[in-house]
Formats: structure tokens, sequence, C-alpha cells
């Protein structure tokens, strides 16, 4: 064990690990800081709905044996109404995912400290030059990166990435046995990944059933700290008693049984992102905001940051010569605006309008969706005006007045 190394790591997640495999891969000396013990990993950061597309897959060389279930189609559901659309997923078992990157990665030359918590910046001139770890630790590098997620340590004592606790998005799943996966009067959720608009259940959010074989599915929601929320939200609710006000509510899960040990929690910040890089360090994964939960596949964006910020650190250190100064390195910046998150304030404003829209709505967005080429709800997703435009009618006009009241005129925070 060394503690000097060309990159040091803060998280093994998706973003953290997937920049360690691509670096190691490369040739460098890589080290990754980790929380949780070797035995245990990921035990309790095993935080993902973990629904992806086989896009994401190929592109990251990831095998079919981490996949709990493939899926046909994607559901939308309202609260009396739901859309179908034909689309190859995939849902993934988090935790085998997670424990086979971080494998891969080590077989590459990565080395994993565990029971590693980063703490701290170390600094010299002004400059972080390593990371302190479980307190008094040092590990010293080239370049440091956090990929610790909203915790964001070294982010935060940086002043990168500015995470704000009122864009703050938290969720709850569990996996369960004994679903209706095709209960007369829902969509056949046989294969599939649902997603429920519905503020009874999710205010300010969204609910979801992903299939994972037989009877048994992923089961949760989440809620964004928002306008939304504030609106819709029932006064001494927290976001258990809404999972269970479902469970309780919906007929699909009058026979479930949770399965033991398969709960999981999370959060994630929904807003436009800062500064993620400066001299020396960069943000990536969810310790950089995100902007569209609903539809931003996640373990997707955090792997491509990971990816993308492996290539900031070869565009410098592969030279030898290169500082990877905060100017050097605003290379990750570009490649994550470009690659990452596209048309990024577009995609926000959508969500944002998305949650704020009434239960009534979601109902008729349903319709709408039905009457619409396939293809305007995708490419309303990666921000194409023309395609968000035609996902509304003349009757939103005072739900476009109140967006734009509150997103302008006094200045709410999402």
């Amino acid at each position: 064990m060394t503690d000097r190394y060309d990159v040091v790591i803060a998280g093994a997640g998706p973003a953290g690990a997937q920049c360690a495999r691509d670096l190691a891969t490369r040739g460098y000396d890589v080290v990754v800081l980790e929380t949780e013990s070797e035995d245990e990993f990921p035990r309790q950061s095993n935080k993902s709905t973990a629904g992806t597309f086989p896009s994401m897959m190929a592109s990251f060389g990831i095998p079919d044996d981490v996949v709990m279930q493939y899926t046909d189609s994607v559901v939308l559901e309202s609260p009396t109404d739901h859309y179908v659309k034909e689309q190859p997923g995939a849902v993934l078992e988090f935790a085998d995912f997670k424990r086979y990157l971080a494998e891969d990665g080590q077989d590459a030359g990565a080395e994993y400290y565990f029971e590693s918590r980063a703490t701290a910046p170390i600094m010299d001139g002004g400059e972080i030059v390593g990371m302190t770890y479980n307190g008094d630790q040092e590990v010293y590098g080239d370049v440091m990166i956090d990929a610790t997620g909203p915790a964001a340590p070294i982010a935060k004592k940086l002043g990168v990435s500015d995470l704000k606790r009122e864009n703050h998005a938290i969720g709850i799943e569990y996996e369960f046995e004994g679903i209706d996966i095709d209960r007369p009067g829902f969509a056949d959720l046989h294969d599939a990944m649902m997603l429920r608009l519905d503020h009874d259940i999710a205010p300010g959010g969204y609910s979801w059933i992903f299939h994972t074989g037989e009877d048994t599915a992923k089961v949760g929601l989440c809620y964004i700290q928002n306008n939304g929320h504030d609106r819709y939200a029932r006064d001494g609710f927290a976001i258990d008693d809404y999972l269970d006000h479902w469970l309780d509510t919906d007929p699909r899960f009058q026979n479930a049984t949770r399965i033991e040990g398969k709960q999981h929690r999370g959060s994630a910040h929904i807003q436009m992102p800062g500064q993620m890089h400066t001299d020396r360090f960069m943000a990536i994964g969810d310790t950089v905001p995100t902007v569209d939960p609903l539809w931003g596949e996640g373990i997707n964006k955090c792997m491509q940051s990971g990816r993308m910020a492996a290539a900031a650190v070869d565009s410098c250190l592969k030279h030898g010569d290169i500082e990877p100064s905060a100017e050097n390195l605003e290379v990750y910046d570009t490649l994550w605006h470009r690659e990452v998150a596209p048309n990024m304030q577009k995609r926000l404003w959508m969500t944002k309008l998305l949650y704020l829209a009434e239960n009534e709505r979601y109902d008729e967005f349903m319709q709408n969706l039905r009457q619409l080429d396939d293809d305007t709800l995708a490419k309303a997703n990666r921000g194409n005006v023309r395609a968000i435009a035609n996902l509304f009618s003349p009757g939103d006009i005072p739900l476009l007045a109140r967006f734009v009241k509150q997103e302008f005129g006094l200045g709410a925070s999402f």
C-alpha cells in the first residue's frame, strides 16, 4: 500500500468505479476510497432502482449476469390512465452491478481502500494535493475526484458543485413478491418498468414498479423538496408514509410481501450544476446535481460522468508536462455538458413543469402521448423545444403562468 497515486477517487459508486476502470485500463495508478467494508460492499450504498437500457450496458461492457430482468416496455401511469411505449430495458441487481465494477477495476490495476471514508482535502499553496480519510489517514495524488454523491465532503469544502438543500430529492424502495403484475384495470407490467405520476402517492415526484421476474418487483417512490411537493404534500406525511399509503390502496399489492433485506434509500440534488472542477480536482456522478430524475437514467449519466473525468485526466497526465490545473481540466466541463447532460436548462424547466401539473393533467397527458409521434417524448427529454411544445395545450396556460411566476417572478427555488 502506498500513499501516492496519479488519481485518488472518493466513492465506489457507478461514477467512481467507472472512472477507476477507465484510468486503470489506461495504465494510471489509481486508488478508490470506499466507506463500506469489502465483505459487505455495497450493503449501505445499494441505493438505486437500477433501471437502465441496453445501450448503457453495451457502452460500458456490463455483463448479463448482473441483470435481474430484461424488460420490453416502459409504462407511464397517471391516477386513472396509462401509456405504454415499447422500449427494451434492463433492471439490474444493483449490488452485483457495483461489485462487478469494483472487481473489474481491480483486475485492471485499480486499488481499493475499503472502510476508508474521505473526510477533507489536503491543501498546499491553495491547491488540493491529497485527501484525508478516516480522520487522520492521508493519501496523495496528482488529481483528486469526489464521487461520493450528495454527501460531497471534498467538493463542498472546495466550494465546488453548489448543492442546495431545498433542491434535495429523496427516494425509498423495497423489493416485493406476491405482486399482481397484470391486474385488470391496469397496464400489464410483465417485463416492464412503470413510472407513475400521482401526487397522492408522490407529491412533487413519481413512483415506480420495475418487474424483476414472476410476481416480484422493485417498488418505490421519490419526491423533491420543491414547489410541487409544497403544493400537494399531506401534513405530517414522511416518505415512508406515502409508500405505506400506496401499498394500502393499490390492489396490485393486496397479497404482496416485502423481501427481507431488500430495502434501498437514496437522494440527489435536482438543480443546474455550478462549478464542477478546480485545480487538480473534479466532482463526478451524483456529487454533481442532476436535472431530470424521471427521465434521466441516472446510472448511465453517472458512468458517463466518470468516463469524461477519466478522459480529462488523461488529456493532462499522458503528456507528463501538462499540469492538471483548472484551466487544463476545463475539458471535463465541456465533455460533461456535451455528452452527459446536454440542453440542461430546457430539460430542468420541463421537469419542474411536470411536477407542478395537477393529477387531472397527468390523465390528459397519457391521452396526449397516445396521439403523438412515438419519438416526441424522447426528443422532449433531450431538450428539443418543438417536442416540448407539443406536450402542452392551450389548457396549460395557467400552469405555464404559475411556473413563470415562480421561476422568474418570485425567484422561488425548485
